[in-house]
C-alpha cells in the first residue's frame, strides 16, 4: 500500500508517529544500488553541516521506516528524505536533500515545479532502471558515508 498525500504537498508524506531514537535528518537509501547508493556518497560528502545520517533500505531499520511511511520495502523504488519528521519520496526526495546542501546544489529544487504526474513518471522511469548501472555485490560506503550511518 503506497501513501501519497497531495495536499500536504506533491510526494510529501504525512506526518506519521516514527521511532523517537532517530535523527530528524535522515536518508534512507538502496546500499545495493551503484546509483542510489551514489547519491548518498553525493550527499555525504556535500553536506558540510552534517545534517543528515543516513541508513541502508536493506537493514532492519531501514525495512520499517519502509513500512512505517506506507512503502513496499521489498521494492525499494524509492529513496527516503525525512527532515524533521517529514518524509519525501521520488523527485520530492531528490529535491530536498539537494537544497539542503546549499549553493549551488539547492538549484536543484526547481525540479519540484515539474507537473508532478511529469516528475513522478521521470522519477519512475530512473528507479526502474537503476540496477542497469549495476549492483553492489558488497556495499561498502565512502568514509564519509559509514561515518554518519545509523544501523
Amino acid at each position: 500500500m503506497k501513501h501519497h498525500c497531495h495536499t500536504a504537498g506533491h510526494n510529501t508524506l504525512p506526518r506519521l508517529p516514527v521511532r523517537t531514537d532517530l535523527p530528524s535528518n535522515l536518508i534512507v537509501f538502496d546500499a545495493t544500488c551503484l546509483m542510489c547508493s551514489g547519491f548518498a556518497r553525493f550527499v555525504a560528502l556535500r553536506d558540510n553541516k552534517t545534517k543528515f545520517k543516513f541508513v541502508s533500505a536493506q537493514s532492519e531499520l531501514g525495512r520499517e521506516l519502509y513500512v512505517i511511511h506506507g512503502l513496499d520495502p521489498d521494492q525499494m523504488e524509492t529513496s527516503i528524505v525525512i527532515q524533521e519528521g517529514r518524509a519525501f519520496v521520488k523527485m520530492a526526495a531528490f529535491c530536498q536533500a539537494m537544497s539542503a546542501l546549499g549553493w549551488p546544489w539547492r538549484l536543484f529544487k526547481a525540479l519540484k515545479l515539474l507537473p508532478p504526474p511529469f516528475a513522478d513518471w521521470f522519477y519512475d522511469r530512473i528507479a526502474r532502471n537503476r540496477y542497469r548501472a549495476g549492483r553492489r555485490s558488497c556495499p561498502l560506503p565512502s568514509d564519509a558515508l559509514r561515518n554518519r550511518l545509523v544501523d
